[in-house]
């Protein structure tokens, strides 16, 4: 029996892939499974091939593997683009209506299994995912029982002959492939799950749900991958607790609605990719300068221009630092894994009305849309924090002619905060550059104040944002400090362990605050390493030259990958040792 594998279901985009690697991975995770999907699709509607790649294990998992046990195949091509990822010993199940052939060099056992006969002589050829999802459970020992309550939860609104018959395909799919394979096959048995609860959720319901908890109750929105999850689940949580979501006719309409509803008292966020990003800059620029709480999720994609809209990319990080005419403060916060995604976008609301300023919580494709155990999250360590705010609170009463200081002055940058239609809190908003009151001022002092007092918010944001590095310290004095940000943490962290075998002390730090950059935390990492290298998903290594700058360090090497893929464990292995 083994601890972990590797499976992956492949075929043409829309012929039912996503749902079976979704109802295979749902009923490993009622178990007690720890699982880490990847999902490899098209930017099509309909067709070209797609593929999703989970990993299911007795431990905490929180990578892709290098390698692949067992691949499901829908058509040959599957076989063809991803043969080469099979073990020694590996098998593939192939449907028998497009007779699979073993390609060349492939030394994995071959199994023609009929997914489509077999649905089809059930009453429908759309069954043929779950007589798949019965072979493959077949191969690892599981019992049909297994899929009895995630197929019921799936099909119960179309009846209870539908469930049935969805059960009795995946005892079909067993039933085929155990008289098939017989006692030809290596051994794919997993060692039985502890059976604990845990929740199996990509990272935008996780900033989602973070939302909701964090009092968001209004998100406008233009849908794009890879965010629109975001705005679909909140489509249906949002009602149920007073709030309500707006499709917008485009991104620059979705930003600065929240503008206004943050204005008005309403905690709101909105959420897009690079190309939505980029029009919203103006609208960033106006809650700079009117101090005005705002939240925005960036889902970083492949780019430039529409890019590779459903592929991996972190190539966004000097858009969101600097993307914006003109200097305002700015938060950029980085989650690393799908549990961090929750609590972090709660945090997220907090910091943008404390300090009342924009946020961006940034992830990326493979945390937005992969699939991760995770541990019960803990609501009470969510905690609402609104700043100088206080809709019950009473305002000194004004003078004649006298207008509420708004913008005023402060030795922390960060001025009393209120609300429409608050008693003696009248003041002016305008986007340009304004005085205490909000009144229109173009005088050089007025100028020079209002830009120091909005600069100096985030000064000391480091000192007590929580984590804004993740720190792996396994020595006093390291051979290598690798550095990354969002979704590459996990993959570091299996690459470690090989690279220690190989002699090298190494520690990892994940940057979690990307601005204002955590200069203190990392520097203290550096001073402890021999050599620095920089992991991360774009062409120009970003986050390297962020760290230089901030550092005033030059002798910092970068590993980079653009091809729209996420990092393997063992790239980061192998190219981390070419440094010594």
């Amino acid at each position: 029996m083994i601890n972990q594998l590797s499976w992956k279901v492949g075929g043409q985009q829309g012929e039912g892939i996503e749902s079976t690697g979704e109802i295979f991975s749902m009923a490993l995770s009622r178990q007690g499974y720890y699982l880490y999907g990847y999902r490899h699709f098209s930017s099509r509607i309909k067709g070209g091939h797609t593929n999703n790649k989970i990993r299911v294990s007795t431990t905490p998992t929180n990578s892709i593997s290098d390698d692949l046990d067992i691949l499901v195949a829908f058509d040959q091509e599957t076989i063809d683009l991803n043969h080469h990822e099979l073990r020694q010993g590996g098998v593939i199940i192939g449907d028998s209506k497009f007779s699979p052939k073993q390609p060349e060099g492939c030394t994995a056992s071959l199994f023609s299994v009929p997914f489509t006969e077999i649905a089809t002589d059930l009453g429908t050829s759309l069954m043929k995912n779950m007589v798949a999802v019965g072979a493959s459970s077949a191969l690892l020992g599981l019992k049909a029982d297994a899929f009895r309550s995630v197929v019921e939860q799936i099909f119960s609104r179309k009846g209870e002959s539908v469930v049935e018959k969805n059960l009795q395909a995946i005892e079909e799919g067993m039933k085929y492939f155990l008289n098939e394979a017989q006692d030809n096959v290596g051994d794919f048995q997993l060692v039985e799950a502890d059976g604990q609860n845990r929740m199996f959720m990509i990272g935008n319901d996780a900033v989602a749900l973070g939302a909701l908890a964090g009092g968001a109750r209004f998100m406008p929105a233009y849908p794009i991958t890879p965010a629109s999850e975001i705005m679909e689940y909140l489509i249906k949580k949002l009602p149920e607790y007073g709030g309500t979501v707006i499709q917008t006719e485009d991104e620059i309409a979705a930003c600065t609605m929240a503008i206004g509803a943050n204005y008005g008292g309403v905690r709101s966020l909105t959420a897009s990719a690079g190309p939505g990003l980029s029009l919203m800059m103006e609208a960033i620029g106006l809650s700079g300068i009117t101090e005005t709480p705002l939240v925005i999720v960036d889902t970083q994609r492949g780019g430039p221009s529409t890019g590779l809209p459903t592929k991996q990319e972190q190539s966004d990080i000097f858009a969101l630092i600097y993307g914006t005419h003109g200097e305002i403060p700015k938060v950029v916060i980085a989650p690393s894994t799908v549990e961090e995604a929750f609590y972090d976008a709660v945090e997220a609301f907090n910091i943008a009305e404390e300090y009342q300023l924009p946020v961006i919580l940034v992830t990326d494709l493979a945390l937005s849309l992969g699939k991760q155990t995770v541990e019960p999250l803990d609501f009470d360590k969510v905690k609402i924090r609104r700043g100088k705010f206080d809709l019950n609170g009473e305002l000194p009463e004004l003078e004649k002619n006298e207008y509420f200081k708004r913008y005023e002055v402060t030795e922390d940058g960060i001025s009393k905060r209120v609300i429409p239609g608050m008693k003696y809190g009248i003041h002016h908003v305008t986007g340009v550059e304004h005085n205490e009151q909000g009144k229109p001022s173009e005088s050089p002092e007025n100028r020079k104040a209002q830009m120091d007092k909005r600069m100096r918010k985030v000064d000391k944001l480091p000192d007590v944002f929580p984590t804004p590095v993740y720190k792996d310290e396994r020595h006093e004095e390291a051979d290598l400090l690798i550095l990354g940000f969002n979704s590459t943490r996990g993959t570091i962290q299996e690459a470690i362990p090989r690279l220690e075998k190989d002699g090298l002390k190494v520690n990892h730090g994940q940057v979690r605050l990307l601005h204002p950059f955590p200069t203190e935390e990392v520097k203290s990492m550096v001073a402890k390493a021999k050599k620095v290298v920089v992991v991360e998903n774009n062409a120009t290594g970003q986050l390297a030259q962020l760290t230089k700058m901030n550092l005033c360090q030059g002798d910092i090497h970068s590993i980079l990958k653009y091809d729209g893929n996420p990092f393997l464990p063992s790239e980061i292995h192998n190219q981390c040792k070419e440094l010594f």
